[in-house]
């Protein structure tokens, strides 16, 4: 009699993962500190601990010693869908792996986890399965036409035909949220930076598809990546700025996995450029910006890549800034609520972390909300307003920075 074929695979996960499956302590310190499951309501199924447990079963099931004799056992189809939900009920942000005492890289096993699952036709959530179908079409997540990348562009700002340096916008930016794109453009202008952009040869970065398990479909991310490092090695650029994390972090991280090679430009975000400027006492204020403002850290800038310190660096040189922290910042803040998908898959899910993030800035007595990514932006928006709170402003601190130079940024 034939052996039943395993309900689940070890495709997408690394020798290193499947040993981590078997690290886990069972301590429950990444349940204290996970902001889907306290948004949940404390749901079971999204606690990172009762994941990884699961999935260790689901394993022992496939390929453990009874399964090698009797054969593996079948595992439910309703079971993995339930699974799957809650895979993709996590922003990724990445604080499990902080606070992890076995050292569990969980942002990377989530992301393998959904991949696993969606080859076997079990996922992604929601309207993510759409992702690579409209940005493979379109090369963006909006369907937006590509001619009109540079269409947000006033005519105030200088753009080179080829530079040392490239602004990639990012498709929110350049589509949807155009103050973080007339704000970087002019504060660059102002600083006499000289730089070029990629127009309708700028595609997504193609972060959305590889966070929701679906790098490997068609291929799109690693297209992505080698059309957009093609194309910013025909403008001559040495240095690639970033105004969008998550643009970011796939441009760094990301990219250089798909194309299995290093980068032939150097990957800065517009807040260490900010403050390396500042450092050199090359930027002249002109406008001082009396309030009091708190900084969210974007999970992307922060946990994924290490960049903590830059954007704290040029919000206390703002002239008039009080700046002030949360109780929760840097490696163990509280994530906005967007990343992962789950803006796109669990809103509301998304919203009630984003209403725990704003009440712990309303805690700082602050102004201002402010952060570097324009999804940790329109999901803070979001959970402000929920909270029907009046007297809190969310800015991006290029927002603010164009600000104190006494720049638009409409």
């Amino acid at each position: 009699m034939a052996k039943r074929t395993p309900s689940i695979d070890t495709k997408n996960l690394t020798a290193v993962q499947l040993m981590e499956l078997d690290a886990c302590v069972r301590c429950g310190e990444c349940v204290k500190w996970c902001p889907t499951y306290a948004a949940s309501g404390e749901k079971p199924g999204l606690a990172p601990r009762d994941k990884i447990l699961r999935w260790r079963q689901y394993m022992n099931k496939s390929y453990g010693f009874k399964a090698r004799l009797f054969g593996p056992q079948e595992i439910p189809r309703s079971e993995l869908e339930e699974f799957k939900d809650d895979v993709h009920g996590c922003t990724t942000c990445g604080i499990c792996a902080t606070v992890c005492e076995s050292g569990i890289n969980t942002v990377e096993l989530w992301e393998s986890m959904r991949a696993n699952l969606v080859k076997k036709g079990i996922g992604p959530y929601g309207k993510q399965n759409m992702f690579p179908k409209v940005i493979g079409q379109y090369h963006n997540p909006y369907m937006k036409d590509q001619k009109d990348r540079l269409a947000w562009v006033p005519e105030d700002v200088k753009i080179e035909d080829k530079a040392d340096i490239v602004y990639f916008t990012g498709c929110t930016a350049g589509y949807n949220q155009l103050a973080l794109a007339f704000a970087t453009s002019r504060v660059l202008n102002k600083l006499g930076i000289k730089f070029t952009m990629l127009g309708e040869d700028e595609w997504c970065c193609g972060s959305a598809l590889i966070r929701t398990g679906q790098a490997h479909i068609n291929d799109v991310p690693r297209e992505l990546a080698r059309h957009n490092v093609e194309a910013i090695k025909k403008k001559g650029a040495k240095k690639v700025l970033y105004a969008c994390a998550g643009c970011f972090r796939a441009s760094k991280v990301d990219w250089p996995r798909l194309l299995g090679e290093e980068l032939p430009f150097e990957v800065v975000h517009v807040s260490e450029f900010l403050a390396d400027l500042i450092k050199q006492d090359k930027i002249k204020w002109e406008k001082s910006i009396n309030k009091t403002i708190t900084y969210h850290d974007p999970c992307h800038l922060g946990r994924h890549v290490g960049v903590y310190d830059a954007p704290r660096y040029v919000l206390s040189h703002i002239p008039g800034v009080k700046f002030v922290e949360m109780d929760r910042i840097k490696e163990f803040q509280r994530c906005c609520g967007a990343g992962g998908g789950v803006k796109a898959g669990l809103p509301d899910l998304a919203l009630g972390v984003a209403e725990s993030r704003v009440k712990d800035a309303l805690a700082t007595d602050a102004n201002i909300l402010s952060s570097c990514c324009p999804f940790c932006k329109r999901n803070l928006m979001d959970g402000r307003d929920a909270l029907k709170i009046d007297d809190l402003v969310v800015e991006d601190v290029i927002e603010l920075v164009a600000e104190a130079l006494g720049l638009e940024t409409k």
